[in-house]
């Protein structure tokens, strides 16, 4: 199965995610981290739960660490909602999907 998330780089954060016209889900990530590979098949669920209603994108830290920093990524996975532009929900660490449902459904 094709992932649906899209890797995304620095150059391309303004455009892809926040002059988006849908939300954009971005897992800030790193190709060592343990807990960001578990997290993966959940993001794929909720991306084929939300289909339209949602982007997800995936963010490298290593490749990406000034950006990182300025949206205050202190641990991966890091995932965070931005809608319109502006972030509006978080969430750190592993997290099944229903509980990312719970999270971050209201801002859909």
């Amino acid at each position: 199965m094709k992932s649906r998330m899209e890797n995304i780089h620095r150059e391309q954060f303004d455009e892809k995610v926040l002059k988006s016209s849908i939300p954009v889900m971005v897992e800030f990530g790193a190709v060592w981290c343990g807990p960001c590979k578990r997290m993966e098949p959940e993001l794929e669920k909720l991306a084929q739960l939300w289909k339209d209603r949602v982007r997800l994108v995936h963010m490298d830290i290593d490749e990406s660490s000034d950006l990182a920093v300025s949206m205050n990524v202190m641990s991966v996975p890091t995932i965070i909602l931005f809608v319109n532009g502006e972030a509006k929900q978080r969430a750190m660490g592993y997290q099944p999907m229903d509980r990312l449902v719970q999270k971050f459904e209201a801002y859909l």
